[in-house]
């Protein structure tokens, strides 16, 4: 579809990182662009910061968990502005589930899946009816992450199973919306081809007590920045994607209708190769076996 001044962009976990690179390129595209976020300090911050730089905007805080909170969300936007042209379903958190997976606690998998799961399909269920009978041109793109998406990361099962579903249910819904004959597309983003700054690796600072750990986590690394510091120290190769160029392929993939937002990259196309390749020779996943789990 066309992206035109004008139309209507939600963006959620849009106070930082990802969502809020994504703000930013779609009001500079001179898009209203609507806000939500968990965390409302962050969030009034990227609106005033929008607003600054002359972008109609409409902020709300929103935990996508919560069904009722997405479809006020919803609510809300149209009431706003009329219509709804773009949906990014982005919010997401890293579980901090630690240990072998038959140890991680309950709540780190009903947090996980609340927000990168059942967030997306709140999403879904909220805004793509109205997008649909609205009769216009519209995009939705759910995040995902090549740990998932791509190849599994043991080192993260949890956050990792919760990105294998996304890709799953935007798989699911581009077939539902093709039979429908809808002007709505959608897309599954995966970030990078490296890390990204954002705050995934703070997620904790958002948790919800109902999903409180039973334990205190282990890890030394209680930020991106003391991991980035420990791992260049131990002459790791640490390289990041900008959340900038995140942005700028789901622009440019919403206008050529893209489903799969991939960056290129030879280490993903390796790990996709890899693990197609022991499917189709009903093989043992060899390339599981390189992890570091200790």
């Amino acid at each position: 579809m066309d992206l035109e001044a004008g139309q209507v962009a939600v963006v959620t976990g849009a106070a930082s990182g990802i969502g809020l690179a994504l703000a930013r390129r779609f009001a500079a595209e001179g898009l209203k662009v609507v806000l939500a976020d968990v965390e409302a300090a962050a969030l009034d911050e990227a609106a005033a910061e929008l607003r600054d730089r002359g972008a109609d905007v409409h902020a709300r805080v929103v935990d996508v968990g919560v069904r009722e909170q997405v479809v006020e969300l919803a609510e809300s936007a149209y009431e706003t502005y009329g219509a709804v042209h773009v949906l990014c379903n982005n919010a997401g958190v890293g579980s901090g589930a630690e240990g072998r997976m038959w140890e991680h606690e309950p709540n780190d998998w009903r947090w996980a899946f609340a927000v990168n799961v059942w967030g997306v399909f709140h999403g879904v269920q909220a805004f793509v009816p109205r997008m649909i009978a609205s009769g216009a041109p519209g995009h939705v793109v759910n995040t995902s992450s090549g740990d998932g998406g791509i190849a599994p990361l043991p080192t993260a099962s949890v956050y990792a199973v919760t990105k294998a579903a996304v890709v799953t249910l935007t798989e699911s819904l581009y077939a539902h919306l093709r039979a429908e004959h809808a002007r709505v597309s959608a897309s599954v983003l995966f970030p990078g081809p490296h890390m990204l700054r954002t705050g995934l690796w703070e997620s904790h600072r958002n948790r919800p007590g109902r999903y409180a750990k039973e334990r205190p986590r282990r890890t030394p690394y209680r930020s991106l920045d003391q991991w980035e510091t420990a791992m260049r120290a131990a002459g790791r190769d640490v390289r990041f994607t900008s959340v900038e160029d995140v942005a700028g392929l789901v622009v440019t993939g919403i206008r050529e209708d893209r489903f799969w937002m991939l960056p290129p990259s030879e280490h993903s196309d390796a790990q996709i190769r890899a693990r197609a390749r022991s499917m189709l020779d009903r093989a043992n996943p060899s390339y599981l076996e390189n992890f570091i789990l200790d």
